[in-house]
């Protein structure tokens, strides 16, 4: 009986045999691509859905911050009115003509207004333009032609100084823009995690479909050795039996092993490809890369040091903490009191048709003397009629108020968020010391498969010997066999879970594991908590791939 030996090299290379057999030999292919793993995760930051979803919540920030910024934007205002008025006579010093006086007016005017970004103060200028006219007795002008321009300025001397909502909300927009950054970072790392994954899983299924044929061709090879030795008398009829149901069996396990494959294929695809690519479902893939047994030494105390500092989650609750700051220190400057100054200033300008009246009262009119709206304008900017007011407004409540208590709250809630991310940090270290634990205990499993392997190959070379002088049976060949073909599985399985396993070992320190979820976005009025904190990394090589 010929000598058996399968070394792991030789199942690679059966299974890159079977990758690259000749069209005859299989159906063919509407396209075949053949990828590394470095280009799987290269097409997935391309073309991944949900990081495509993941790139819109730094834009969605992009707008709000935008949105507060308009809060210091002048605002033009104008306005076009029309009155009329009529007013019974009540006295004979109404200085009506019958019994009612009639009042007719047109007016408009037109303003900036614009809160301030220093200081927290705020103007207002204002234009305003009116022509009237009068049936009354005692006016003297009718037309009237009314102009004025005024200025007038706030400025905060305590609260609202150093520190008000708009930019309150701005600093707040910031952070939050920060942690949706580190959102987008924590979904590039989990998505390159589990294209990582889907890609040696498949690399895993074609090796495993290599194991499982060779295992049906054993068989049938021993099913025409038992045939053979039943046409010469040598075993029983019986014998063929149960050949023949050995390898019906090792047959449904290369069909599950294809179907597997298959599905490996679809899990990557659904990574790494556009759905809407018309040959998105019939693309076949065809991984070019095998997963090579390099031990590693692992540094521990680095890579938890690492973790607790570069991982998104826990820089999101950092950045949350750095956002409640700012709104403690809004609410602080909120319960100090409310003194502003405020500087108005205005000119004005009349004219119209003036009535000129004789002695006595109210005198008749003697003649008209008419002033043009030019001479109104001459009025207001040769400074003929100023007029100004400086004021200092002081308000203050008495007792407690609702800023003290949001003070209070916001207070509490940064000590909560502080002791949270205290907890975080720990948890991470648990995390990252679990993730190296697998690591090292993967790689000696590597270690101890490859022995058992080795000795299943020479426990079913010792049988075929042994049936061969007639001192074994073929159950036991058969059992040696399918014990070879299970240690085979098993060493590649361990050399893939080696690799995942660092895989999860390099990504939990940049993210969590398990998904790109994280901090929520602060509110501008208030705090929240960052004890859920679950995002990803943005310190590593996965913030320099967002790829907008």
């Amino acid at each position: 009986m010929r000598r058996f030996v399968t070394p792991v090299l030789a199942v690679l290379v059966a299974a890159l045999c079977w990758a690259s057999r000749p069209a005859h030999a299989q159906a063919p292919a509407p396209d075949v691509r053949r990828l590394t793993v470095d280009d799987a995760v290269r097409l997935a930051l391309k073309h991944n859905l949900g990081l495509q979803v993941a790139r819109i919540g730094p834009q969605i920030q992009d707008l709000a911050i935008a949105q507060y910024f308009a809060a210091w934007n002048p605002a033009l205002t104008s306005t076009l009115t029309t009155a009329s008025t009529d007013t019974p006579t009540s006295s004979f010093l109404s200085g009506a003509i019958g019994d009612k006086t009639t009042e007719r007016r047109v007016g408009g005017n037109v303003g900036v207004r614009q809160a301030l970004r220093w200081g927290g103060g705020s103007y207002s200028i204002g234009w305003d333009n009116a022509r009237a006219t009068t049936t009354n007795l005692f006016s003297n002008y009718s037309p009237i032609l009314n102009s004025s321009l005024s200025l007038s300025f706030v400025q905060p001397l305590t609260r609202n100084f150093s520190i008000d909502s708009i930019r309150q909300q701005i600093e707040v927009g910031r952070r939050n823009r920060d942690i949706s950054d580190l959102s987008l970072d924590a979904s590039i790392v989990n998505t390159t995690r589990s294209v990582r994954h889907a890609y040696w899983e498949l690399v895993y299924a074609i090796e495993a479909l290599a194991v499982q044929r060779q295992s049906l061709d054993l068989a049938r090879e021993s099913l025409r050795n038992t045939r053979s030795r039943v046409e010469i008398g040598t075993q029983a009829p019986i014998d063929i039996v149960e050949a023949e149901a050995e390898v019906a069996q090792r047959d449904e396990a290369v069909i599950v092993a294809e179907a597997a494959i298959g599905r490996g294929e679809d899990t990557l695809r659904a990574l790494i490809y556009d759905p809407t690519m018309p040959d998105f479902w019939t693309i076949r893939l065809e991984p070019v890369d095998r997963p090579p047994f390099q031990p590693i030494a692992v540094d521990l105390d680095g890579a938890v040091r690492t973790a607790i500092e570069e991982r998104t989650d826990v820089r999101q609750s950092r950045k949350t903490l750095e956002a409640n700051d700012v709104s403690i220190r809004y609410f602080h400057n909120q319960t100090l009191p409310e003194i502003n100054a405020q500087v108005d200033y205005g000119l004005s300008g009349l004219g119209g048709t003036e009535s000129i009246r004789g002695p006595g009262f109210p005198g008749i009119v003697i003649g008209t003397s008419r002033r043009d709206y030019g001479s109104v304008l001459g009025d207001i900017f040769g400074n003929a009629y100023p007029r100004w007011t400086v004021a200092l407004n002081v308000s203050y409540p008495i007792g407690s108020s609702q800023q003290d208590a949001n003070l209070a709250r916001a207070r509490l809630q940064q000590s909560q968020a502080r002791t949270e991310l205290r907890n975080l940090e720990l948890r991470v270290a648990t995390e990252v010391r679990d993730a190296a634990r697998t690591l090292q205990t993967n790689q000696k499993r590597v270690a101890s498969t490859r022995a058992s392997r080795e000795l299943a190959e020479r426990r079913l070379e010792a049988e075929q010997k042994k049936f061969a002088a007639g001192q074994s049976t073929s159950f036991f060949v058969f059992q040696a066999q399918r014990d070879l073909a299970q240690a085979q599985s098993t060493e590649l399985r361990a050399v893939l879970d080696y690799h995942t396993s660092l895989v999860d070992f390099e990504s939990i320190q940049e993210a969590p594991l398990g998904g790109a979820g994280g901090v929520s976005a602060v509110s501008a009025g208030g705090t929240v908590s960052s004890g859920a904190a679950t995002a990803g990394s943005g310190g590593s090589a996965a913030a320099q791939q967002r790829g907008f």
